[in-house]
């Protein structure tokens, strides 16, 4: 991240010397590195947030999936069932119900007329 070797902390450490003085240069430092370590914490904070929010999308995504693929199988083996059902039973309205032949005229190959019902 930031290329900070030994030469450059001891030019700061230097500077901060005789700028700060060395009666303040410890009170200095000591807040200094309360800033920093309260900057590193919240980071780590939003950090943990951030996994937190993402890992609950993940969790959420995936249950979304176990779902719709529960329901994909459910419709499945509705559909293998109704397939099996129409395979032994081909016409399921007239499963039982005689069917009439017409009956034709031997000499002719002609249906027979309908005979009139005079009651």
């Amino acid at each position: 991240m930031f290329d900070i070797g030994f030469p450059e902390l001891v030019l700061v450490a230097v500077v901060g010397l005789l700028v700060i003085g060395p009666e303040r240069l410890p009170e200095a430092l000591r807040t200094l590195g309360l800033w920093f370590g309260r900057m590193r914490r919240s980071f780590l904070s939003v950090k943990a947030e951030i996994e937190k929010e993402i890992g609950m999308d993940e969790v959420r995504r995936q249950l979304h999936n176990e779902a719709v693929m529960e329901e994909m199988q459910r419709i499945e083996r509705e559909v293998k069932a109704t397939a099996k059902e129409a395979t032994i039973h081909p016409n399921p309205s007239k499963v039982g119900t005689p069917v009439a032949a017409p009956v034709a005229d031997p000499e002719t190959k002609q249906p027979a007329p309908e005979k009139a019902n005079d009651g």
